[in-house]
Parts: C-alpha cells; sequence; structure tokens
C-alpha cells in the first residue's frame, strides 16, 4: 500500500493489541513521522509490533507549536500520523489544534477508523445507541460538575463520560445529587483487557456495588447515563424533596411549579409525581 501525502489520524488498541487494524500498522510503517501524545508509553506498542518509524511528542501542551514543524514535513512531501496514548486521537485526547492547522494549510488529513472506548462502551451497555452524546471527562470540583451534570437533567440521548478511578466515586455522587438514585448508570471498566467490567445499575446502587470491593474502582473507565423520561424515577432527589416541602404549605400544583423553577426540571412531571405520592 502506497500512502498519499497527508495527515493521517490512526488509532490504536485501548487495551487489547491485537485490535489495531493492518491498515493502522501499514501507515504507521510508511509514514515518515508519527506524533505521539507520549512517545515512551508509544514506543511500547511500535516494539511490539517492530515499528521503527521517528516520532515526535505532540500532546495538549504543545501542540499549536508543534503544527509547524509537521506542517513543514507535509510541504517536503512527507506524510505524518497522529496517535493518541490509547484509543481514537482527539476524543479527549490532543489533537484538534494539528488537525485544524494542517486542515487550514491545505492538506489532507485522512481518517483510519478503530478502537474507540466511548462506543466500545454503549454497544455492550444495553443502554439506547440510536441517539447519544459524548461528554468527554466530568470537573474535577464539585460545584462545576454538578453545573454540568445539570445542565445535562433532561438530556434525551445517553450520555457517555470518561472518568477516572479517583474521582468515579464522586463523580457517581453527584449523578445522585442531581439526577437522583434512580437514574440508570452503566459502569464499563478496563475494556477489551483481561479484568473487563460492564455493570448497570440505579446510580445509587452501583455506589454500594462499587463499595463492596475496592478492585471495582480501578483501570480505565466509561460512565453511560440512561436518557432522562419524563416521570418521576428521573426526577433528582433534591426536587423531589423540595416539592414534599413546600407542600406542607402549598397546593401541590403551587409546590411543583415552584419547585421546578428552582431546579430546572419539568413541573408536569413533578406534578405526576406528587400526585402518585399523595403529597
Amino acid at each position: 500500500m502506497s500512502l498519499d501525502l497527508a495527515l493521517y489520524v490512526v488509532p490504536t488498541p485501548i487495551g487489547n493489541l491485537a485490535d489495531i487494524t493492518q491498515r493502522a500498522l501499514q501507515v504507521l510503517e510508511q509514514v515518515s513521522l508519527i506524533c505521539c501524545e507520549d512517545t515512551r508509553h508509544s514506543g511500547k506498542l511500535f516494539s511490539h509490533f517492530g515499528i521503527s518509524t521517528k516520532t515526535l511528542s505532540v500532546h495538549d501542551h504543545n501542540e499549536r507549536q508543534r503544527a509547524g514543524t509537521i506542517i513543514g514535513k507535509l510541504q517536503a512531501g512527507e506524510s505524518v500520523a497522529l496517535v493518541s496514548d490509547a484509543g481514537t486521537p482527539l476524543i479527549s485526547d490532543p489533537g484538534y489544534h494539528l488537525v485544524s492547522q494542517v486542515r487550514a494549510a491545505g492538506f489532507n488529513v485522512v481518517p483510519l477508523p478503530g478502537p474507540c472506548a466511548a462506543t466500545t462502551a454503549l454497544c455492550a451497555s444495553g443502554l439506547p445507541s440510536d441517539r447519544f452524546t459524548f461528554e468527554g471527562f466530568l470537573p474535577a470540583k464539585a460545584k462545576a460538575r454538578t453545573d454540568v451534570l445539570q445542565a445535562l437533567l433532561q438530556e434525551p440521548r445517553t450520555m457517555i463520560f470518561y472518568e477516572s478511578p479517583r474521582r468515579v466515586l464522586d463523580s457517581l455522587a453527584s449523578i445522585v445529587e442531581v439526577m437522583g438514585p434512580e437514574r440508570e448508570v452503566v459502569l464499563a471498566r478496563e475494556i477489551t483487557k483481561s479484568f473487563e467490567t460492564i455493570k448497570g445499575l440505579p446510580v445509587g446502587e452501583l455506589i454500594d456495588w462499587l463499595n463492596e470491593d475496592e478492585n471495582r474502582t480501578r483501570g480505565e473507565m466509561v460512565l453511560m447515563i440512561a436518557p432522562f423520561r419524563d416521570d418521576g424515577d428521573s426526577l433528582p432527589a433534591e426536587a423531589l424533596r423540595t416539592t414534599e416541602l413546600l407542600c406542607q404549605e402549598l397546593p401541590l400544583k403551587k409546590a411543583a411549579a415552584l419547585a421546578a423553577q428552582i431546579h430546572g426540571v419539568k413541573k408536569n412531571a413533578l406534578y405526576k409525581y406528587g400526585l402518585d405520592q399523595g403529597w
């Protein structure tokens, strides 16, 4: 296979090395330069497959500056590949600025299909997959995290997030706070690896399940949240509590309207839930 002059965006395995494609190997062998998020990390993969192509570190902190070097290679008639540490580049990984500048310079960008943790996890989640939204990593700070989740409270599509082991319990607690303990969440960890685990439960129960064994909070993680449904099960616990308290002083209809304004949810859903509860 001979390569056309281009920047090639090349996915690499997220765990199982057998998941690399034949085309990916051919491109990595034939380009003049491979741009890596971490050259030491990718070097292990290249060593495994006997790839000796020259590498260059391109990450969040230097990709704008490195773009000139890479465009220079293309201007000299040399093709370049871009890889991340694992999975598909640019998906919560560096590369956006590089690709944008290469395209602006008039060169082709050729994407290769391949591994991606988000879509791989979604396929096995049991959640709706006809429409979904990828949200990357939730913020590390609690206030910012709850703000993001609040904005997604009534999202009608399956929501996909990446998460780190040290923050997964905090993120799940924020989901309980904003969306309620009954919202279904599927945790996929160590996808394609030896200890691959896919577990779906109401988020309150999922927290309990994780706390039963510290090993369950280890490894690379994908969190998937079920879409909003217009019923009481999907309403955030705080909104239900506010409605219940307001009902002690106000008619249910008025209490539901006020609570809906406070928490940014649908008043009809709160009203229906209150009727079911006899408030």
